[in-house]
């Protein structure tokens, strides 16, 4: 029997209960892609990250939510960032060397700083029967990230964001190839500038409380629209949690925090 050191990180928060929650595994021996979703199931969280150190502040990550492996998943990131800085306290950077073949660089400071690359969008229409299911009545605007095989609708109103109440079992009948849909609306809260929900009944949980890896597009498209290169960015699902991002040439840089909420072992078959 294998034992794992383990981790339970609240992200995009300074409060515990609140922001996204991503279990840590610190892996000394491989285990399979099997058992990482059987650890990712148990888990139940949006996402598990399962890392790996190549070196003195070189780690290989790993996501999966309980459905299938992640090519990028910005609150698990962060979750793991906040583990290996608490218990590496010497260390203020750190590389992460995903999967998928994308470099991430982060910084010890104030705020936990993740650099993510910037991916880009095209226009796209949203299926009118996902539409129903999420209760949107009108999209503003709609775009498509092939990175993520996300769809994002712009709705006109960040109250009407708040208020709605997917079908879910609606959702997850429709048949689409896309991994989810990002909903987002200029933000009417003082202090932000936007805010976004995420469903992704297809692939992973029905909404994921907050996520940070969808800023490697959604930053740019706000950025853009409103003509700001900072700006802050507001998750109004049911546990909330807040980013500032940045746009700056190539890197979207995400600032924020997270809480460990435990610590301990699993044990895992060899």
């Amino acid at each position: 029997m294998m034992k794992i050191k383990t981790f339970i990180v609240d992200a995009f928060t300074n409060e515990s209960f609140k922001g996204n929650q991503a279990g840590v595994c610190i892996l000394e021996m491989p285990v399979s892609e099997e058992n990482m979703i059987l650890i990712a199931k148990e888990f139940g969280f949006s996402e598990t990250a399962f890392v790996t150190r190549k070196d003195h502040n070189r780690f290989a990550i790993r996501y999966f939510s309980p459905v299938m492996e992640i090519p990028l998943c910005g609150h698990a990131t962060m979750a793991s960032a906040k583990v290996l800085f608490t218990e590496h306290p010497e260390m203020k950077a750190i590389t992460f060397e995903t999967y998928s073949g994308t470099v991430l660089e982060l910084k010890n400071a104030d705020r936990i700083e993740m650099f993510f690359p910037v991916h880009e969008t095209q226009q796209h229409e949203l299926q009118d029967d996902i539409k129903k299911a999420i209760g949107i009545t009108e999209v503003t605007n709609c775009a498509y990230n092939e990175y993520h095989n996300i769809v994002l609708a712009e709705i006109g109103s960040s109250k009407e964001l708040q208020d709605l109440r997917p079908d879910f079992n609606g959702l997850k009948n429709i048949v689409t190839t896309i991994n989810g849909v990002l909903v987002t609306a200029r933000s009417e809260r003082e202090g932000y500038d936007f805010e976004y929900r995420y469903f992704w009944p297809w692939s992973g949980s029905d909404e994921d409380p907050v996520t940070g890896g969808v800023q490697s597009f959604l930053c740019k498209y706000w950025s853009v629209k409103l003509n700001k290169k900072v700006l802050n960015a507001f998750q109004c699902s049911e546990r909330t949690g807040s980013m500032e991002v940045e746009l700056l040439d190539d890197q979207t840089i995400i600032r924020s925090n997270a809480v460990i909420f435990m610590s301990g072992e699993i044990n895992q078959p060899v």
